[in-house]
C-alpha cells in the first residue's frame, strides 16, 4: 500500500511539473548569426540533411514564413513542407534561402585523416 502511495504521489508531482514545460522551437533559439552558422555547419558537416533542413525551416519561421515563401516564389505551405523533417527542398531552393537569410555558402577543401 505504501508503494502505491508514493507512485500516486509522483504521478500527480510529474503532472504538474509537465504542465510547465512547453515545446521547444529551434526559431527561438537561433537570434545570433554565431548560432545560426554553428547549427548549419554541424548539419553540413554530419551530412545531415534533415537537420540542415530543420535548421533552415527554423531559420525561416524566426524571420517571418510568409515573407520568405513570397521572397522564394513558393507558397507558405510550400515551404513548411520542403523544410520539414520529411521535406526535401531543392539545391536552388536552398541556395535562394542562404541569399535571403544573408548567408552564402563556402566551400573549403575536406581535411584529410591521418
Amino acid at each position: 500500500m505504501k508503494e502505491i502511495r508514493k507512485t500516486e504521489t509522483f504521478m500527480k508531482w510529474l503532472e504538474h511539473k509537465m504542465e510547465k514545460i512547453t515545446k521547444w522551437d529551434m526559431a527561438e533559439a537561433l537570434n545570433t548569426k554565431e548560432g545560426i552558422i554553428a547549427c548549419l555547419e554541424v548539419a553540413i558537416a554530419e551530412n545531415n540533411t534533415k537537420f540542415l533542413f530543420e535548421t533552415l525551416g527554423a531559420l525561416a519561421r524566426s524571420k517571418g514564413m510568409t515573407q520568405i515563401a513570397k521572397e522564394l516564389g513558393v507558397t507558405r505551405e510550400g515551404l513548411y513542407k520542403s523544410l520539414s523533417l520529411k521535406g526535401s527542398p531543392s539545391f536552388e531552393t536552398v541556395i535562394k534561402l542562404f541569399d535571403i537569410l544573408g548567408l552564402q555558402l563556402k566551400l573549403t577543401p575536406k581535411a584529410v585523416a591521418l
